[in-house]
């Protein structure tokens, strides 16, 4: 969102940063390929916390940019507690849980999920190592 990055840059300038950090901004599934083209180094963190439906995508991504010991952070997946919820079909939901499935079964990830508690009700996020 435009507006989002818009506030990012202005932060990121304040914080004496902006000569380190780069703001991009589009959909993220079409500028992961352009950014994995430009062979970066690897990244020791990910944050994630984009479109639910496509958080194993993301996953994906992000051990392609990442290395041994690197960081994945995937946020907001207690969903008020939806994600148990074997019956729903909520496309946020279905994504979240793939992707929590994902870093359970992938040889190269350790993780967990933390539940949180705010304001808003309760969510979580998980956090991944990748291993190798």
């Amino acid at each position: 969102d435009p507006r989002h990055a818009e506030v990012a840059v202005r932060n990121i300038a304040r914080a004496g940063l902006d000569k380190l950090v780069e703001v991009r901004v589009g959909p993220a599934l079409e500028s992961l390929p352009r950014l994995a083209d430009e062979n970066p180094p690897p990244f020791d963190l990910v944050f994630i916390d984009a479109d639910k439906v496509n958080n194993p995508h993301y996953v994906e991504w992000a051990l392609k940019l990442t290395s041994t010991g690197s960081l994945i952070v995937l946020d907001n997946v207690v969903r008020g507690g939806r994600v148990t919820d074997a019956e729903s079909t909520a496309e946020d939901v279905v994504g979240t849980r793939a992707a929590i499935e994902l870093i359970g079964r992938h040889p190269r990830l350790s993780g967990t999920a933390i539940q949180t508690v705010g304001m808003k009700g309760y969510d979580g996020f998980a956090v991944a190592r990748v291993l190798a």
